[in-house]
């Protein structure tokens, strides 16, 4: 297979960054017509759609049934929870504040690996996990204004808890199908577990303003499914470590798309403890922690 030239790379690159970016902003339009549980349904109904056209046209592996529980899973944390919280969340929270937020997914991560896969964590990590966390609380705590605490911050944290799970299941787990097959049945699962919020999604859609339509439609074709099919692949053609390092400029784009879409303003909380939380968690990715060695075995990669 030809490797596909830098341009392309980089295109790909970008589009995924922007449509990433724009989900925040798009959330906040959405929610202007939409509960929270039914913008999450509406997003991923029009996600779901897209993905079955992509799926009828490249084809996928059908699912062994031993797996259809750990396909629930995904789409349980990787759609339902982590969507139904941060639709919730920016309720009370800016664009801004929800873009740095959400990358705390790699300080959640860390605790898993240690408490749950026993991977061995020093001080250079538990200090990152606590710069991380101070960032955290000062963007909460003062997104509205000095001394303006929104709870609402918290639902985003949980949202970051959510993928972050879903990230270490689909590390364990996702191996037994390609990427198309597997972003399929995430979405998919997620899509038939947020049925639950179906009623009430219709009398929404007829009353909802043309501009939160739009913004349905956009997030369900972009944010969930085209980027997740340009992200797949870029990282066949290029070294994870090295792409993955351009996710952190998100922030920044989902800052100037809210800014230009919105009108918003990132406040000083924000400019204070983004950097904290986007630091930490480049700090960590830079040295993950590391399985313990066990006597006669060989450490997995």
């Amino acid at each position: 297979m030809t490797r596909p030239s830098s341009l392309k790379i980089a295109c790909a690159v970008l589009f995924v960054l922007l449509c990433w970016a724009y989900s925040p902003t798009g959330i906040r339009l959405g929610l202007q017509g939409y509960a929270p549980t039914h913008l999450a349904l509406a997003r991923f109904i029009v996600a779901s759609l897209f993905m079955a056209v992509i799926a009828l046209l490249r084809g996928i592996t059908l699912p062994r049934l031993r797996d259809v529980p750990t396909l629930l899973l995904l789409g349980l944390f990787a759609v339902s929870l982590h969507h139904v919280a941060i639709n919730y969340g920016q309720r009370g929270v800016s664009a801004g504040a929800a873009s740095v937020l959400a990358q705390s997914t790699p300080l959640f991560s860390l605790l898993i690996a240690h408490w749950v896969f026993k991977q061995v964590a020093g001080a250079w990590h538990w200090g990152c996990l606590l710069l991380g966390m101070a960032g955290a609380v000062i963007v909460v705590a003062g997104d509205r204004g000095l001394g303006q605490f929104d709870p609402h911050g918290l639902l985003i944290l949980v949202a970051a808890l959510s993928w972050s799970i879903y990230f270490a299941l689909q590390k364990h787990h996702g191996h037994r199908y390609d990427a198309l097959t597997i972003t399929c049945y995430t979405v998919w699962s997620g899509t038939a577990l947020l049925m639950v919020y179906l009623p009430g999604l219709l009398d929404d859609l007829g009353h909802a303003p043309s501009q939160a339509n739009t913004a349905v439609l956009v997030l369900g074709v972009f944010p969930s499914a085209l980027a997740y099919l340009a992200w797949a692949w870029v990282l066949r053609h290029c070294e994870v470590t090295r792409v993955t390092l351009a996710l952190y400029l998100i922030p920044a784009f989902a800052m100037l798309i809210a800014a230009a879409l919105l009108g918003e303003r990132p406040s000083a909380s924000v400019m204070l403890g983004g950097p904290l939380v986007l630091i930490s968690v480049l700090a960590l990715n830079l040295r993950p922690p590391r399985l313990p060695v066990q006597p006669g075995r060989q450490t997995s990669h």
